[in-house]
């Protein structure tokens, strides 16, 4: 199972992780370990749609960097949460003829046909984290993330289990299609045993997240769960649900190490973990293979690092990785 697989190649990076500036890997406690891989250097450009400050991204970025220093490869990271910024930003990448790209494409209508010139350009190209139903459409050569249906409706029926009667579902970036998939993907998994309402809200201004759920949560006492996107999203609506009186109960997409002691508390009941260090490294690891043996992690498939829960059962045990970096 290609599950089976990312969980085995994660516990490998565990014990490999390493950074991006050249030189020995790190050990768990942050010391240094063996040397790189003797091969010739590469130049890798890592494109995403990450927002500036969104500690997600900092993960993804992370275990990029620690495969590029595992297999002398020269990273170049770049973000813009603008989709035809980020376009710029592959097309850039491709002008500047590196020897692989890896790219998210939440828009894939606007974002795939510039990554397909990358394929066409001879350019090993693979995508991770956002554009999982589409990325074979444009001839990528793997995928590297989580199904959001999917973790929607896991997330759908965790909750309808937890006993939710109305969720506020809090979408922070429109016009990305893998957050209309998570929300999609509650309802389905909700199943018509509680009632799912959306919300927009600008995740790159938290303060106006906090003041705009925190009005709705006031005036609609009978939300019980907010589920948001993203961690950053679902630490401000802790605030929110305190400043408005709310009975509303938290959960969560994605996390970092705040999200983690978050759960610890007892302030977010739950998070759905897709592995964005994972995600990061094996795109990056996929592309030095493709260069080795002309091949590629997952044959051509998906390779999920998610969705799993995080929640006061585990948190324990994640939060260990979370002190490495790591989740």
């Amino acid at each position: 199972m290609l599950s089976a697989l990312a969980a085995t190649l994660s516990a490998a990076l565990v014990l490999t992780g390493c950074s991006a500036t050249g030189g020995a890997p790190r050990d768990s406690a942050g010391g240094e370990g063996g040397g790189t891989v003797d091969t010739p250097r590469i130049v890798v450009a890592m494109v995403s749609h990450g927002a500036p400050g969104d500690t997600f991204w900092d993960l993804v970025r992370q275990g990029a960097e620690d495969a590029a220093r595992k297999s002398n490869i020269e990273l170049r990271y770049s973000a813009d949460p603008q989709t035809p910024n980020q376009a710029n930003l592959i097309q850039s990448a491709i002008d500047a003829e590196v020897d692989g790209l890896a790219v998210t494409m939440p828009n894939a209508d606007a974002l795939g046909p510039v990554a397909q010139q990358a394929v066409e350009a001879g350019i090993p190209t693979v995508g991770l984290n956002a554009g999982m139903d589409r990325y074979q459409e444009f001839g990528l050569s793997g995928f590297f993330g989580q199904s959001e249906s999917l973790a929607g409706t896991q997330a759908g029926e965790r909750l309808a289990q937890d006993g939710a009667q109305h969720v506020l579902c809090v979408i922070h970036e429109q016009g990305n299609s893998t957050q209309e998939d998570r929300c999609a993907g509650v309802e389905e998994g909700l199943a018509g045993t509680a009632e799912l309402e959306t919300i927009y809200v600008n995740g790159m201004d938290l303060t106006s997240v906090q003041s705009t759920l925190q009005a709705k949560l006031s005036q609609d006492q009978s939300i019980d769960w907010v589920m948001g996107l993203v961690t950053p999203v679902a630490l401000t609506a802790v605030e929110s649900v305190q400043a408005s009186g709310s009975a509303a109960q938290i959960a969560t997409f994605d996390t970092n190490s705040q999200l983690v002691d978050a759960v610890r508390d007892g302030e977010i009941q739950w998070a759905i973990d897709q592995q964005p260090y994972l995600q990061g490294y094996l795109a990056v690891d996929a592309i030095w293979l493709a260069h080795r043996n002309g091949s590629t992690v997952g044959g051509g498939q998906p390779v999920f690092t998610g969705p799993s829960f995080i929640d006061s059962t585990n948190v324990e045990t994640i939060a260990e990785a979370a002190k490495d970096g790591l989740r």
